[in-house]
């Protein structure tokens, strides 16, 4: 292994994976001394295996918290949706998984398609600081958003305010749909959260060290085994980088 690439991912000595602990599809389950478990967790494990060191996983209850240390030695890499605002202070790679990001609106409501949302008067209740919050950000010229602290509070945000829409990961919306009877999941995207992984835009031979294996993790199958091995619905393997 080239020293650098040693020297700019591992500096400690040992890998020191941010994981965000509130993305249900990567992290689903816990080890038996308490550590985090899912896809992520195990694919930090396999680049340090990879790099010859151990692993240890710093964990994040939210994904802007986990942007917000980079490059200040919290973490060697971090595992979170890779979006521009994020890409000012890391180095990602190609996504090595997707996931959908679409609405659920009430009962009753008259929206149809993903593009009845963007309209005056339409409030949208979304996690704040999601990666699916920041294109909403940037992308939404009529509606209103309405920001909550995470994945179930914004929910309740779209519940209890009586919002027209909740953006979120499809996954999750079946899940929230289930609590309110008569509701519905609009058809199609209207993006998709490229899950990738990053460290310190400093660090360059380490980050082409990191393109390179999450591209031979996604040909190989290793990621397909990973979502397969953590019984993930909702993910899927993202195309070559």
């Amino acid at each position: 292994m080239n020293d650098t690439i040693l020297a700019q991912l591992a500096p400690t000595g040992v890998l020191r994976a941010g994981i965000n602990m509130s993305n249900f599809l990567l992290v689903n389950g816990r080890t038996v001394d308490g550590g985090p478990a899912g896809v992520s967790p195990s694919l930090a494990a396999a680049i340090a295996e990879r790099l010859g060191v151990p692993v240890r996983y710093v964990p994040y209850p939210r994904p802007g918290e986990l942007a917000d240390d980079a490059g200040t030695g919290a973490w060697d890499i971090g595992l979170i949706g890779a979006e521009p605002q994020r890409a000012e202070k890391i180095a990602f790679t190609a996504a090595y998984a997707e996931i959908e990001a679409t609405y659920l609106v009430p009962p009753g409501s008259p929206l149809a398609t993903l593009a009845d949302v963007d309209a005056p008067g339409i409030r949208i209740a979304s996690a704040a600081r999601a990666a699916y919050d920041l294109w909403l950000e940037r992308n939404i010229r009529q509606a209103e958003l309405r920001r909550a602290g995470g994945l179930d509070a914004s929910f309740a945000l779209f519940r209890d305010e009586g919002l027209e829409a909740l953006a979120g990961l499809r996954p999750k919306l079946l899940t929230d749909q289930a609590l309110m009877p008569g509701s519905r999941i609009l058809d199609g995207a209207f993006m998709t959260v490229q899950q990738a992984v990053g460290t310190a835009r400093a660090n360059t031979e380490g980050a082409a060290f990191l393109r390179g294996f999450v591209e031979e993790a996604k040909a190989s199958g290793l990621i397909a085994s990973l979502i397969a091995r953590h019984g993930v619905q909702g993910l899927s393997v993202a195309p070559p980088g």
